[in-house]
């Protein structure tokens, strides 16, 4: 591709995932940490918590950032305990423009 660099993730093909993460992952600053790893990385989307314990992600940006990402939340921040993450591929949506925690009702 003309003037495209090595490390030049615009240049790639966008994806999308919606990623739930399982574990001891609410109230340790999960969502924060989400955020900032997928701002770092370029990504847009959001990050919530689920009223099950659970946490949603859905972000979008080049596939091989992606599953990065996903390998920073499977460690997750010092006082989480990931069990598992699920990661479901879609096409992206570009409706994105940054990188979000969403706050639900059920939140104290």
């Amino acid at each position: 591709m003309p003037g495209r660099r090595g490390g030049d993730a615009v240049s790639l093909v966008n994806a999308a995932a919606d990623i739930i993460v399982e574990g001891h992952v609410q109230g340790v600053g999960y969502r924060n940490y989400v955020q900032r790893r997928g701002e770092l990385a370029g990504l847009v989307g959001y990050v919530m918590n689920l009223k099950d314990g659970r946490v949603r992600a859905r972000v979008e940006g080049p596939r091989p950032v992606i599953e990065e990402f996903v390998r920073a939340l499977e460690k997750g921040p010092p006082l989480s305990n990931v069990a598992t993450v699920t990661v479901r591929w879609l096409p992206p949506t570009n409706r994105f423009v940054g990188f979000d925690i969403r706050y639900s009702s059920f939140e104290a």
